[in-house]
């Protein structure tokens, strides 16, 4: 069996559903169905279902540096929208397309261990990676693992967990590649053309260029802080043309490489 690989998708690909056309996370399904011999792990966020369901119980949302705040009083509507609504969506998908889907949090199996962040955000969890037991017992019995982006505290309180983390833990876990799926097919440079590669210094140079900007400036951090994390480089790409994970498993290069610092 190849090397596990780990797949971040964001709640983005929820949403994106028009009447009469295969949905994203359909199309997905449809290519990791013709991966053969390929463990794979579905690492999902979920923010803007987690924004709605928040605003439909009378709370509003707060982000410090583009950092969701997470007071411990809607840790009941986040685990229920992320762990639940969104989680038991990706996997009824899945299983509907005959894949052995099975959902998830961190905190199952004591996969992943959890401390309170340092960052003045409230019930937010920084990762670090404990026992791959249970995603090892799946994986060999060729299940799909769906993991959310919640955590829990050595006290077992539930905390909310960045899943661009989530995801980078899950790789260190597994000793897995990372895929960072998101709404566009890379970075591009200065001249609007796709960066095939990227690292920390041309990073800073085009974000104070003005070049990276708005949402995207967050999507490379977050990349740049998983390859340092991992140790290698990664592949941010865009989910809307899936058919590229099997060109990227056969050696090709997608999307843009985000490397680490040496």
């Amino acid at each position: 069996m190849n090397k596990p690989l780990v797949i971040k998708i964001g709640g983005a690909i929820l949403d994106q559903q028009e009447t009469g056309k295969e949905s994203p996370l359909a199309a997905l399904f449809k290519v990791i169905s013709q991966l053969e011999n390929q463990a794979l792990v579905l690492v999902h966020g979920g923010g803007c279902v987690v924004d709605d369901m928040l605003a439909q119980s009378g709370f509003t949302t707060e982000k410090k540096h583009g950092l969701r705040v997470t007071p411990a009083t809607q840790m009941p509507v986040i685990s229920g929208a992320l762990a639940g609504n969104v989680n038991k969506s990706i996997v009824a998908t899945g299983v509907s397309m005959k894949l052995a889907t099975v959902g998830l949090a961190l905190t199952d199996g004591d996969m992943v261990q959890c401390r309170l962040s340092d960052k003045g955000l409230g019930s937010v969890g920084e990762p670090s990676a404990n026992n791959s037991k249970l995603l090892d017992t799946l994986l060999n019995a060729q299940f799909i693992p769906v993991i959310s982006s919640i955590g829990a505290l050595e006290n077992g309180d539930l905390v909310n967990v960045n899943a661009d983390d989530a995801a980078v833990v899950i790789c260190q876990l597994l000793n897995a590649e990372l895929l960072l799926l998101t709404d566009v097919n890379g970075v591009k440079d200065g001249s609007g053309e796709y960066l095939e590669s990227l690292n920390s210094n041309q990073a800073k140079q085009l974000i104070s260029q003005g070049v990276i900007a708005g949402g995207m400036t967050a999507k490379v951090n977050a990349a740049l802080h998983a390859a340092h994390q991992l140790r290698r480089s990664i592949a941010v790409a865009s989910w809307r043309s899936p058919e590229q994970i099997i060109s990227m498993l056969k050696g090709d290069h997608i999307g843009t490489r985000i490397q680490a610092d040496c």
